[in-house]
């Protein structure tokens, strides 16, 4: 990516967006930002830059090489420094990607209640720019409210995505309760634009194609993968070079199997683009899906472990309700108006 000086001021203004109105950092406090070689540079000094503005104590800290896997799996790569820095500040700003949530450190700094932790992986000054200062912030997190409120109540309802290269899916809706919030108190946060969608695992039947992948790295696919479930993920072909890289990404983290599809998300932020390059904004972008494979967080070597696969131009039902139709959400009416007022106040 250029280095685009003209960038500057916009991207000042989106780092005080991630820093202080959805990380909430406040005068004195510590903050960490993890990084690595991978990282684009404008990003990270953008945020040291806004969290020291804000009269933050604020510490850098780079890995190189990257880590070669996400979650747990990358417990025997992080170095001793950011293990002790990562349980001793007050916002963890995590720019690694592969990223550090579920590995043994972000579990323990989980526990202190003390630590807010962002998983911000691969996303550059232009996605800063795009997801923090495109877009009302407010009217992004009463989006994620009014769906997620929407996903709480039809829990137990079967649902179903499609797309327009194929994939096919159905699934009774889990009842576990999910928010997106500001990092007003302890705990592991996400970059907003997206909400999650749970399934009941052994409910999902049907086929799922993808075409970008983060299992060890993020590509996108010029052979979309195709995985056919019922229950468990039964197969999966397509993908070309990089089928070899899913398998054993999926038999990482599966415990020697395939697993499951443990989550489907729906983006809907108006700026987010798909670039092949971000995973976290790619799945941002209106109508993408990042789908989660292997196994849930609940379960033992389950979190932050397993590969994801995005999808484009989805279509979403309840019941028979449809949700989102190629893309653009449609209903229930307060939901499909919040969206609609997002988009014409982008830019």
């Amino acid at each position: 990516m250029s280095e685009d000086n003209t960038l500057g001021p916009d991207l000042a203004r989106a780092a005080v967006s991630l820093v202080k109105d959805m990380m909430c950092v406040t005068n004195g406090e510590h903050v960490l930002i993890t990084a690595d070689s991978n990282t684009e540079n404008r990003a990270t000094a953008a945020i040291v830059n806004a969290a020291y503005s804000l009269g933050a104590k604020v510490a850098s800290m780079n890995l190189s090489p990257p880590l070669p896997l996400q979650g747990a799996l990358a417990n025997p790569y992080i170095p001793d420094p950011v293990i002790a820095a990562a349980k001793n500040c007050d916002a963890w700003i995590d720019l690694c990607m592969p990223y550090m949530a579920g590995s043994e450190v972000y579990d323990e700094a989980m526990k202190n209640d003390r630590t807010r932790y962002l998983l911000a992986g691969d996303i550059g000054a232009e996605g800063m720019i795009r997801i923090f200062n495109r877009a009302d912030l407010d009217k992004i997190y009463e989006v994620a409210d009014l769906f997620y409120g929407l996903l709480t109540e039809s829990a137990g309802k079967q649902c179903r995505f499609t797309t327009p290269l194929g994939t096919d899916v159905s699934f009774k809706l889990s009842d576990e309760e999910l928010t997106i919030e500001r990092a007003t108190k302890p705990g592991g946060y996400f970059i907003p634009g997206t909400v999650a969608i749970i399934p009941e695992l052994d409910s999902v039947k049907g086929v799922v194609i993808c075409e970008s992948t983060f299992h060890e790295y993020y590509t996108a696919l010029e052979d979309p993968y195709h995985f056919e479930v019922d229950g468990k993920i039964q197969s999966v072909t397509g993908g070309g070079t990089e089928l070899k890289v899913i398998d054993r990404a999926l038999r990482r983290a599966g415990r020697g199997e395939y697993g499951n599809i443990i989550h489907f998300t729906c983006g809907y932020h108006p700026a987010a683009r798909v670039t092949g390059t971000s995973f976290i904004e790619d799945q941002r972008a209106i109508g993408c899906n990042a789908v989660g494979l292997g196994l849930p967080f609940w379960e033992e070597g389950g979190g932050e472990n397993h590969p994801d696969c995005v999808m484009t131009g989805q279509s979403f039902w309840i019941g028979d309700d449809q949700i989102v139709a190629d893309g653009t959400i449609v209903a229930p009416a307060d939901l499909a108006q919040a969206a609609r007022d997002l988009e014409l106040i982008y830019g």
